[in-house]
Parts: structure tokens; C-alpha cells; sequence
């Protein structure tokens, strides 16, 4: 499932422009992809679940699919912080990114499954390594290769999260670098 997305002239908090400026301190050090991601994810951490963080419009959500709020693009495409607003049972397909990336947990539960490729025949398969549920205030970070995984909302209730990407998914129009429709085996 593909999102929604809203690009626009975009209000941000008083916190959300904080974190803004405490992402691009870290970013700015050009430190490997892993360690950034990492970094990143200690900035966010304290933020989530903050009511001041984001402003209602941002938790906008769509009937018919995930919503993607992009909140703000680096001027020089070195990251990108984007709101995901997902409604009981809306879910990602299989996908890995283009770049590093930083998801935590806002509002609501979200489920991780996470997938290996393995050689098989001319295409491969998807191996599952595990399901992650993530209540509010949890943080995954990682950078590709091998960030292979599909999300969706494991509650009854809206699930929110912030994402960070270490690309201008404004100008790229998604974080996701290829789609998996692959058959997977047996978790």
C-alpha cells in the first residue's frame, strides 16, 4: 500500500523545530550511516509523546491508506523528518529505503515485521527474522543494507510515528527504495 501524501508550507512546533535543529547538529557531523541513525534516535526519543509536538493537521490521517506528512527537507537533502498517521489496519508493503532511517512511536501501536532476501531460483524469497511491536516512546533505527520490513498499525486506535530520513523524500516523493513482492517463508 502506497501512502497519501501531504507536502505543503508546513507549521512546525516550537519542539518540533527544536528537534529539527538537534537532527541537523547530528547529520551535520557526517558520521557513518549506523551511528546516525543511532543519534538521531536518541534526539527523538525524549520527544515522543510530547502533545506539543505535532499540530492536529499533522495527525491527519486517511480512510483509504497511511498518510505520509512530510514536515520538513533539509535545504541541502541531507534528511527529512515526515509524520506517518495510520488508521486500524493500514500497513506498508515489504520495502527497504534509500537511505538510513529513524522511526519512533508516537501515538498508538505499531507492528515491525522484519525479512532477510535469501537466494532462491532467479528472484529469491523473504525469510521473516521476527515480529517488533512498538508502543508509544519506541525507536528503530537503521540504515540499509538489510532494513527489508513491512509496518502497520497493531491497534484499534490511530497509530502515529515520526520518521527521519537521511534523504529529501519531498524531492524524492517516498523513502522507499524498492518494493518486495516476493513469497516468503515461515517465520
Amino acid at each position: 500500500m502506497t501512502p497519501s501524501v501531504t507536502v505543503a508550507a508546513t507549521v512546525l512546533s516550537e519542539r518540533m523545530r527544536a528537534l529539527v535543529g538537534e537532527i541537523g547538529e547530528v547529520v551535520d557531523r557526517g558520521l557513518p550511516p549506523d551511528l546516525t541513525a543511532y543519534l538521531v534516535g536518541e534526539c527523538l526519543r525524549p520527544s515522543l509523546g510530547d502533545e506539543g509536538l505535532l499540530t492536529a493537521a499533522q495527525c491527519e490521517g486517511d480512510p483509504d491508506r497511511y498518510r505520509q506528512h512530510v514536515l520538513h527537507a533539509d535545504p541541502d537533502g541531507a534528511f527529512s523528518v515526515v509524520v506517518l498517521v495510520w488508521l486500524p489496519g493500514q500497513r506498508t508493503s515489504v520495502h527497504d529505503h534509500v537511505a538510513w532511517c529513524v522511526a519512533g512511536v508516537h501515538q498508538g501501536e505499531e507492528s515491525e515485521r522484519r525479512y532477510r532476501l535469501v537466494p532462491d531460483g532467479r528472484t529469491g524469497r523473504l525469510v521473516p527474522l521476527g515480529d517488533v511491536l512498538g508502543p508509544p516512546g519506541t525507536v528503530a533505527a537503521f540504515a540499509p543494507p538489510g532494513d527489508i520490513h513491512r509496518v502497520r498499525n497493531a491497534g484499534t486506535g490511530t497509530a502515529i510515528s515520526v520518521h527521519v530520513y537521511g534523504a529529501d523524500v519531498s524531492r524524492l516523493g517516498s523513502s522507499v527504495r524498492r518494493v518486495y513482492r516476493l513469497p516468503e517463508g515461515e517465520l
